[in-house]
């Protein structure tokens, strides 16, 4: 009769445990899908910041070759121009990389720099009349003046599905656990706000002067 009890407890307990393995294993699952589903939001974030900063990149050139036309001795500004488009070009970050600090900062400060040699570029406008007056440059204008725009937006869209990620991994112990268990166990990088040459190019105000 005693054997029977212990037999029956023993039972009732490895079926507790087994319920509760379930639940555990269910919850972890879960919460990895659920971090997949955010990792790929924050990838999709990320490669609207990569098309827009492309974008600016590819107007670049086309910029340059119409205000030489009509300022063809700001040699230094072209210069500068020149030098933090190819720096720009020079770094490439993927996905799997947004979880490197270092790797980001360097990514923003390139990019940084060619927002302010761009400004310096677009103020040359002001001392030549005729060039204010070309059609391609003042299109040119409105483009970047757009980008510009698409690259806050897009930025802020990708803070917040960082934030949305970073939160959701340290929010819950299932999250914690499956975040430890399938190598979720960093945090995603946020864009700082931009500060001294950082600074996007305040274009629509050079443009409406």
């Amino acid at each position: 009769m005693q054997k029977s009890i212990f037999m029956i407890g023993c039972g009732v307990v490895l079926i507790g445990v087994l319920v509760v393995a379930l639940i555990i294993g269910v919850g972890i699952w879960n919460a990895r899908g659920n971090l997949i589903d955010r990792e790929q939001a924050v990838k999709a974030a990320w490669g609207q910041v990569q098309n827009v900063y492309q974008r600016r990149f590819d107007l670049v050139p086309n910029l340059v070759e119409v205000v030489k036309r009509y300022a063809e001795h700001e040699s230094s500004v072209f210069t500068q121009v020149a030098e933090a488009r190819s720096s720009v070009g020079k770094i490439t970050i993927t996905p799997e990389a947004l979880n490197d600090p270092a790797l980001l900062a360097k990514f923003q400060q390139a990019q940084g720099e060619l927002s302010s040699a761009l400004s310096r570029l677009l103020a040359v406008s002001e001392n030549y009349p005729q060039l204010k007056a070309n059609e391609n440059f003042r299109d040119l204008q409105v483009q970047l003046e757009g980008t510009e725009n698409r690259i806050t937006v897009e930025r802020m869209k990708f803070n917040e599905t960082v934030q949305a990620y970073n939160t959701y991994r340290i929010r819950g112990v299932f999250a914690l656990m499956a975040g430890a268990v399938f190598s979720f166990d960093r945090e995603k990088v946020y864009f700082k706000a931009d500060e001294g040459a950082q600074k996007a190019p305040d274009v629509g105000k050079i443009f409406h002067q």
